[in-house]
């Protein structure tokens, strides 16, 4: 399978991409947005199989800020303009005028800025895996799922909350069950090896562009809202989320019932990372929704 890899100048720095496969007929380049702010495009790498499978280009990227396109102490970087600028180019830089577009937590909000505020052209359907259309929603959801937790659980959430001191252990031991519950489990010597493998994180971008963890979005992006804007998505649509998803259930159809020409398909059992914790699944899926919309 043909892999390559690259940079693209953007600003004083620069932003990583690779692609994967070859196009065949008219089959429209995969383009996928990692989440964060400020991870990578890693854990990606296990839709390889889909480029050989499908016969189809996939393009992924390091956002600025983390990965191999890592910068740090440049807080006034972290805001959603950046990274909206940083797509549009890299879409210049690789000739991607017709593509899909893919966009999983994060990446989803990326997503859908660009979608709603930009109006961008080009762009033959649209898959929102394991994403929001507001932060207030997305806040409001996860601290519905705390109440879930222990009790003593919850109150050092509650705590460090409140002080803002989020270096208690209790507190750290609450934040690792959450997620374990709702976003992935811990990564063992049988994972895939895309998340065994050491990576730089973007941490001063997460932290600057959402907050100190998923249920406190008091970022730049903590005003993020696109809710009155769904009803004017004109691209086909795949909405995807898993049944204990830090994108629940109530999430994703919220976007499904106001995206005019929306599908939805639920992975009942999975957590925030659909496509590794049921990827073959996952891959058909894509296949089927890619090939119905080139």
């Amino acid at each position: 399978m043909e892999i390559r890899e690259g940079y693209m100048p953007f600003k004083e720095y620069k932003t990583y991409y690779r692609i994967v496969g070859k196009k065949t007929g008219n089959k429209k380049p995969l383009v996928l947005l990692h989440g964060g702010p400020g991870s990578t495009h890693n854990y990606f790498e296990v839709l390889d199989r889909l480029a050989e499978e499908d016969g189809r280009e996939l393009v992924m990227y390091d956002q600025i800020g983390c990965g191999e396109s890592y910068v740090d102490n440049r807080p006034d970087l972290w805001k959603a303009e950046t990274w909206i600028e940083e797509l549009k180019a890299i879409r210049e830089h690789l000739r991607l005028d017709e593509i899909h577009l893919l966009g999983q937590s994060w990446g989803g909000m990326l997503l859908l800025d660009y979608v709603c505020n930009y109006k961008p052209e080009g762009l033959k359907s649209l898959i929102l895996s394991s994403t929001l259309p507001a932060s207030w929603m997305w806040g409001i959801e996860q601290h519905r799922m705390i109440k879930e937790l222990p009790q003593e659980m919850q109150d050092a959430i509650e705590k460090a909350t409140a002080s803002g001191d989020y270096s208690d252990p209790a507190y750290m031991a609450a934040e690792t069950e959450y997620m374990l519950r709702h976003a992935a489990g811990a990564v063992t010597e049988d994972s895939p090896e895309c998340l065994r493998r050491p990576v730089k994180k973007g941490g001063e971008a997460y932290v600057v562009g959402w907050g100190p963890n998923e249920y406190t979005p008091e970022g730049t992006l903590k005003d993020y809202d696109v809710t009155e804007q769904l009803k004017d998505i004109k691209e086909p649509t795949l909405v995807i989320n898993g049944g204990n998803d830090l994108c629940t259930p109530y999430i994703a159809k919220y976007m499904y019932d106001r995206i005019p020409n929306a599908e939805w398909e639920l992975f009942r059992t999975c957590r925030h990372m659909c496509f590794v914790e049921d990827n073959d699944r996952y891959v058909e899926l894509m296949k089927e929704w890619l090939n119905k919309n080139d």
